[in-house]
């Protein structure tokens, strides 16, 4: 699952980077960083939920 995340957030990183960089894909910037950060929200929270989890 971690590692799921972090491809996730590498890909909306990149394309961030080239919606930042062509005038014309700004929209594609804005929607790169909001799946950025939707998709750090989501691994934390099941990070959390799964350590909560695992019996003591």
């Amino acid at each position: 699952m971690l590692a799921l995340v972090l491809v996730l957030l590498i890909v909306w990183m990149v394309l961030a980077i080239i919606g930042f960089a062509v005038e014309g894909l700004f929209w594609l910037f804005v929607v790169a960083c909001i799946l950025f950060v939707l998709t750090v929200l989501a691994g934390v929270f099941l990070r959390g939920r799964a350590a909560r989890r695992r019996p003591r």
